[in-house]
């Protein structure tokens, strides 16, 4: 059965963006060929949940391409229709049935890429089945919260815990059963 895996940075206290959605801080670990294996993770999943807004920063600040690049089904979560642009879908439905039809398929793992809403609505679900978070080495004080009260309690058991040069700490769980 294929796994839900959630990829994602948040401040030291928690939040993965500040205010107005800026996600600027995150430059604060970048460095010249260092991807904190996010190559070596993103080889192992062919299809991409992400949350509109979410969405919408990265082509933005990146392009289309980084989604729409052929190589994974995208399903972009939002209240709005709007025609699929390649592999990108625009799924207006219910979240838990299109993880669970997705997780009932063959194929490699599935990628949650954010934001907050979406990972809580998985989370409350019991859905992620591995947490790669990387620790950015800042107390922010505001912004969106990666964790909002109101899931269940959920046991984890600790797969890895890198640190990196950058004070960049990335920690691995995956989810008991």
């Amino acid at each position: 059965m294929r796994k839900l895996a959630l990829f994602i940075a948040t401040s030291l206290d928690g939040y993965i963006a500040k205010p107005n959605d800026d996600l600027s801080f995150l430059k604060l670990v970048e460095k010249e060929g260092e991807d904190y294996g996010y190559v070596e993770f993103i080889e192992s999943v062919d299809t991409l949940i992400i949350g509109r807004k979410t969405y919408d920063y990265v082509l933005k600040e990146i392009g289309s391409s980084h989604y729409n690049n052929g190589e994974r089904d995208v399903y972009v979560i939002t209240r709005t229709e709007r025609p699929d642009v390649g592999k990108v879908k625009f799924y207006t439905g219910d979240l838990t049935e299109l993880v669970q039809k997705l997780k009932s398929e063959n194929g490699k793992n599935i990628y949650c890429d954010g934001g907050a809403e979406i990972i809580n609505k998985l989370l409350k679900d019991d859905l992620i089945d591995d947490l790669i978070i990387s620790v950015i080495p800042i107390l922010l004080g505001n912004g969106t919260r990666l964790f909002k009260d109101g899931r269940p309690e959920q046991l984890l058991e600790l797969v890895s815990a890198k640190t990196f040069d950058t004070g960049l700490v990335q920690l691995h769980y995956k989810r008991k059963k």
